[in-house]
């Protein structure tokens, strides 16, 4: 092991030094907002937004144009990430 050697510092300075670092990492950490928790829907609802079968919402996840994420023994999907699909899926039949 390496052994680390404190010159000119008391041991009471290092626990005030110690102290006043975690505080200002606790406090910067407390002032950023929590991350929004994404909203995820059920295989049903994510086919039903779609406008598809299940049959083809689980072909559409296996081949990656959508991504399913396992809680457990159930798949969920983002929200988000199947509105992204349906406008993508606008988009492209309009463009045929």
């Amino acid at each position: 092991m390496n052994q680390i050697t404190f010159v000119s510092i008391t041991p009471e300075e290092l626990k005030r030094l110690i102290r006043e670092t975690l505080r200002t990492e606790i406090e910067s950490q407390a002032a950023a907002p929590p991350p929004l928790a994404e909203e995820l829907i059920s295989r049903k609802e994510a086919a039903q937004m779609l406008g598809i079968t299940l049959p083809t919402l689980r072909l559409y996840t296996k081949r990656g144009l959508l991504n399913g994420y396992r809680i457990g023994a159930r798949v969920r999907y983002k929200r988000s990430e199947v509105l992204a699909s349906v406008q993508a899926m606008r988009f492209s039949a309009k463009a045929r």
